[in-house]
């Protein structure tokens, strides 16, 4: 049951790289089996999550995200009235914090946090972020990715009056 959950709940993963320019041309497979390592795993059963601790490295195909902890929760699917059994946990939330780095081909996004929420589909990465493409670089406090919508707003830090910086190098051929 923990590997189903872990196969079926991770495949989410791939859809954090989803938002760049490049969406058409960056996809990861999401039957690709998932690898988790971690120096640590705790089961919450009773709240409906898994917690990853220490060098948590989690990759599924080209998709690898980094972190110091990373916490999944959870719901139970209802039982189907063909085999009485409930459905295959999925995913409402995922929390990764300290040192997160989500990295696929040549996109690279770091921050201190990271959530993401299922039913919205949504990624936010938060706390000095800054995401790589190429030689491109935008950073700011927060940035926002609505997979839905296929937006990316990137937020200043307001507390210090900071701006969102966006540094663009043309190719070279």
């Amino acid at each position: 049951m923990l590997k189903s959950f872990l196969l079926t709940g991770l495949v989410f993963l791939a859809a954090v790289a989803l938002p760049t320019p490049r969406t058409e041309a960056q996809t990861t497979d999401s039957d690709a089996p998932i690898h988790i390592e971690a120096d640590r795993m705790v089961s919450k059963q009773n709240d409906n999550a898994i917690v990853f601790t220490g060098n948590v490295d989690a990759r599924q195909g080209a998709l690898t995200i980094h972190s110091d902890e990373m916490t999944v929760y959870h719901k139970n699917q209802p039982a189907t009235k063909s085999t009485g059994q409930e459905g295959p946990q999925k995913i409402e939330k995922l929390y990764a914090v300290g040192n997160v780095k989500i990295v696929q081909e040549e996109l690279v996004a770091t921050g201190n946090s990271m959530e993401y929420f299922a039913e919205g589909r949504k990624v936010l990465l938060t706390g000095d972020t800054k995401v790589w493409q190429d030689n491109n670089l935008v950073t700011g406090e927060k940035i926002l990715l609505d997979l839905n919508a296929g937006t990316t707003v990137v937020e200043p830090d307001s507390k210090t009056g900071g701006r969102v910086k966006a540094f663009f190098n043309p190719a070279t051929q």
